[in-house]
């Protein structure tokens, strides 16, 4: 019994030793951790000192997120925790329940990237092994390690990390998962048969204490009919109390996540709504390279025998780009760009593919196919009856044994039975092109139209009706309409109805109205409501009110709602009687579970005054997700003075999930004199995890005096992706002359992604009158991934005679990829008077993928030098930067060059980019009109007329769904 005291006691020490010397390695006082930490002073002297209890594993993760500590040292510390409280055995783990216990999983199964060579277990049945290189930890590691510490106290946390191919999102997600390990957390991958079906099948059995694996979200929130319900579904598990804690971790590349983020334009379609609320506050940037923090790091790891980073760091420690090394990422695109002309139009063939929307199992028959014309004349004649083959051979063979450029894979076999209507996989053998391949081919090849062989193969060799919907989609975009029609009709013909309906929609645009009505009808004799819907506003516009209300009423008894809306607005342009039967329709369609219509129903009930009515339709919305209603009304209610029913009507809202709710009728109750439920309604708004309500809540503290409280609530939000209460907080403080601690609060500020304060700092006027002091801020700014600085740095370092300093500064600024800082730098340099220097920076820029800074250079000399600025645009348009060919053609047009300036204009459209046919029409009207009805050949010309191809699709008959609803009365 000695013994194992013996052994707690020296568990215990040893973990307070670690903490002692973190603390002292990172300059903090205990009182700046706890309030880092947001733990009270006492937990914070109970871990330290000798004699004190015990502290908790949430505790221990919280401090070592805080300190800076890596993974493995944060998994150490918990295992010393766990021995210093006795608890040696293993964590029971469930045996039911969905994925397993982290420390089972392979990481390369859950797609880390592999590093060196295969090696080989010690029986002759082990699975092949590799090893990973040692960890860095970066700047969103710790952001990472703060999320895990969140949810060992119990709170549910979701961080998606965006970053370009192969910088190590993946991996970050695993090391941060590592200390769960410890605690017998599981691991759930979503992926069989589908990652979305997947999904969407299973969140709703996700329990506490599991880590949801989104890597590469694009498949589970880009899904087109499943992504939206995924993302809702991972909002309630998020918000659930009783489901709690969950961790969720995704990757995104940068360019989903601007798809996925973007606001929708007003009018326009919002397809990912719930995915945007989902993200917002819950991303976490990963950086393309390794800081200087990070290249120390790696080279001691190297020096101390890491093989893998030794030997990417003779590489990559210029650059930084180590990540990407380690993944074979530069090898691969040497054996792209060096490949023999087989090899080279294989994996060109694959990255349009991939980037025109085919799925990620290439078949071999339609890489063959297509590849002919990505191959010259002369390299055409030259190839050998097994040409493929060896270029196969050769695209599979692994770079520095890890990635190869185009592998061949095994498709896993259906393990549920599938839909009747799942397209027949492709016969043969199927390839997939190396992620890093694929992103450099969507950055490199993006204004490339594809070539006549890679269509034809489409159409003959691609099966899913899905991905030949995307392809018809992209080649519409481009302009190549007879490509078009011919991709709908093959995704028609396997059942695609919607591919039917954007066939109809060509047809009608080009003026044929009646080839388009009759392939509505066949979409709509398969039973689609869309097109069902499309013919009644066909036969509204002709007049035909009742062939009209015959469709919409078949598209209504299949459950349309839009349907149900069509004929209540017809009834609305009828004189006499329309309101009422326009509210039946309305209400018929609510019933269907129409949100838009219940939300008609409470205007029109608010407009008569008839609050009841109105209540009872918003609530309505509010149990199908919308409680916006419910808040507007509260809102009136307030605004008439009845602050009793706008309270009542407050708290309905917040309890069907408006936080927003909470906080107005918290502000009610504390102006009714109620500051205990005040008190008690705010905090739970906190609790939500709303960053808008914590902002306001850590204003209103600071307000108080309650500064301790604020400042935890400014970082609470501050996780959750919203600075802005430290940052005010860090100007208050500045402005008191308490410099020390607004810079520790911009420097929290800066660890969370917003460097602005940093700079602010760095600015006011006492600062500017010490340059070591600013240049000190500013580079602790460049450190938090605020590159524009380095602009500021440089000329700090120029005035002060420093020119060799300067450059390199001004250097390292044109490198980092920002666009806005780049052309900061060319402005500053142009108005300096160093023009040559400001074209230098545009031509790197443009060399490493920024064209926009040559012409932007180009727009600045426009009015003074045309002839220079005409040669930069040029620059830009020849890298294929759309933009610079736009402006060019513009000069070529203002020169009267109209058959330049038409070329130009055509290539532009070429590219998708169909605002170029505004600028034609005004140029060459009749071009223009024939380009918009016929588009243009596969060489780029101007098409001459084409048959339209028609689809063999066969009537089967409108059925009806489900029994229409009787309206509530």
């Amino acid at each position: 019994m000695g013994g194992e005291f013996d052994e707690r006691e020296a568990a215990l020490t040893e973990l307070r030793k670690r903490l002692d010397d973190a603390l002292a390695n990172a300059g903090l006082t205990k009182v700046q951790l706890a309030a880092r930490t947001g733990r009270s002073r006492t937990t914070l002297q109970e871990a330290f000192k000798d004699g004190g209890r015990i502290p908790s594993a949430a505790t221990v993760a919280a401090l070592a997120g805080k300190l800076g500590l890596s993974t493995e040292q944060t998994r150490e510390l918990l295992q010393l925790r766990r021995a210093a409280a006795g608890e040696t055995d293993v964590v029971p783990v469930r045996d039911e329940g969905l994925g397993k216990p982290i420390e089972r999983w392979n990481p390369h199964d859950l797609e880390v990237h592999p590093a060196g060579t295969t090696t080989i277990g010690t029986s002759l049945g082990a699975r092949a092994q590799r090893v990973l290189p040692s960890y860095v930890s970066r700047a969103h590691d710790r952001v990472l390690a703060e999320a895990v510490a969140e949810v060992f106290e119990g709170r549910s946390r979701m961080l998606v990390l965006v970053g370009s191919s192969s910088t190590g999102k993946t991996r970050a997600c695993w090391e941060a998962v590592q200390p769960l390990a410890a605690e017998g957390w599981r691991l759930w991958h979503p992926y069989d048969p589908t990652r979305a079906e997947a999904a969407l099948a299973d969140l709703d059995r996700v329990g506490p204490r599991t880590v949801v694996w989104l890597n590469e979200a694009q498949h589970y929130l880009g899904h087109p009919q499943a992504g939206e319900r995924i993302a809702a579904a991972l909002h309630t598990l998020l918000t659930h109390i009783n489901r709690g804690p969950v961790l969720v971790l995704g990757t995104l590349w940068s360019e989903y996540a601007d798809i996925y983020t973007a606001l929708a334009a007003p009018g326009g379609s919002d397809p990912h709504s719930r995915a945007r609320e989902l993200l917002t506050g819950r991303t976490l940037t990963v950086p393309d390279a390794f800081d200087e923090a990070a290249l120390r790091t790696a080279s001691a790891l190297a020096r101390d025998g890491d093989p893998f980073l030794a030997d990417a760091l003779t590489r990559a420690h210029t650059h930084g780009r180590v990540a990407q090394d380690l993944a074979g990422a530069p090898e691969l695109v040497r054996r792209y760009e060096q490949g023999t002309p087989p090899v080279k139009a294989l994996l060109q063939a694959a990255m349009d593919a991939r980037r025109l929307g085919v799925g990620l199992h290439l078949p071999q028959a339609f890489l063959v196919d297509a590849a002919t014309d990505y191959l010259t004349d002369d390299d055409y004649d030259q190839l050998t009856e097994d040409w493929a083959e060896a270029a196969f051979a050769a695209l599979a063979r692994p770079v520095h044994g890890k990635q190869a450029p185009l592998p061949r894979v095994l498709t896993r076999p259906p393990r549920r039975p599938a839909p009747s209507t799942t397209p027949v996989p492709a016969s043969g053998s199927v390839f997939r092109l190396a992620d890093y391949l694929e992103q450099h081919g969507r950055r490199t090849r993006r204004n490339f139209c594809p070539p006549a062989s890679f269509w034809h193969a489409a159409a003959e060799h691609i099966t899913a009706p899905a991905d030949l919907a995307r392809l018809a989609d992209a080649a519409k975009r481009r302009s190549r309409y007879h490509r078009a029609a011919q991709l709908y009709c093959a995704a028609a013909d396997k059942g695609d109805l919607s591919a039917l309906e954007n066939l109809a929609r060509m047809r009608e645009g080009a003026g044929d109205r009646e080839g388009a009505e009759r392939l509505y009808r066949i979409a709509a004799d398969g039973g689609d409501m869309v097109a069902l819907v499309t013919l009644a506003e066909m036969r509204e516009r002709a007049g035909d009110r009742e062939e009209a209300e015959r469709f919409a009423h078949a598209a209504a008894d299949s459950g349309s709602t839009s349907a149900l809306k069509f004929l209540a607005l017809a009834r609305l342009r009828e004189e006499a009687g329309g309101r009422e039967e326009a509210e039946r329709l309305y209400r018929a369609a609510a019933d269907w579970g129409d949100i838009d219509a219940l939300l008609q129903l409470v205007r029109w009930r608010e407009e008569s005054e008839n609050w009841e009515e109105a209540e009872r339709f918003a609530c309505a919305a509010a149990d199908m997700g919308d409680p916006s209603a419910l808040l507007s009304l509260a809102r009136t209610r307030e605004a008439a003075e009845d602050r009793e029913e706008a309270e009542r009507l407050y708290r309905a809202a917040a309890d069907s999930g408006a936080a927003d709710a909470l906080l107005a009728a918290a502000r009610m109750r504390e102006a009714a004199g109620d500051r205990e439920e005040a008190e008690r309604l705010y905090r739970t708004a906190a609790d939500s995890g709303d960053t808008f309500i914590l902002v306001e809540l850590a204003r209103r503290r600071e307000e108080t005096g309650d500064r301790e409280e604020a400042e935890r609530l400014a970082r609470a939000a501050a996780h959750n992706g919203n600075t802005s209460a430290l940052v005010e907080l860090m100007r208050r403080h500045e402005e008191t002359g308490n410099r020390e601690e607004a810079e520790r609060l911009a420097r929290a500020a800066a660890d969370s992604g917003d460097t602005s304060a940093l700079r602010s700092l760095a600015r006011r006027p006492r600062a500017a009158e010490d340059w070591e002091e600013v240049e000190r801020l500013c580079r602790a700014a460049a450190d938090s991934g605020d590159t524009s600085v380095l602009v500021e740095l440089g000329q700090m370092r120029e005035k002060a005679g420093d020119r060799k300093e300067a450059e390199r500064l001004y250097r390292a600024a044109a490198d980092s990829g920002d666009a806005s800082t780049v052309l900061s730098l060319i402005c500053m340099r142009e108005e300096a008077g160093y023009r040559e220097e400001a074209e230098r920076f545009a031509r790197a820029a443009a060399h490493n993928g920024n064209t926009s800074a040559l012409v932007f250079l180009a727009l600045i000399r426009k009015f003074e030098n045309r002839e220079e600025a005409e040669r930069l645009a040029r620059a830009a348009a020849d890298s294929g930067d759309l933009n610079g060919a736009m402006e060019l053609a513009q000069m070529r047009a203002e020169a009267e060059d109209l058959k330049e300036a038409e070329r130009l204009y055509c290539t532009i459209a070429d590219s998708g980019h169909t605002v170029a046919l505004d600028h034609l029409a005004k140029l060459r009207p009749a071009v223009a009109e024939k380009y918009k009805r016929y588009g243009l050949e596969d060489t780029g010309a101007l098409a001459e007329p084409w048959p339209w191809p028609d689809p063999h699709v066969t009537a089967r008959g409108t059925e009806c769904k489900a029994p229409r609803p009787e309206p509530s009365l």
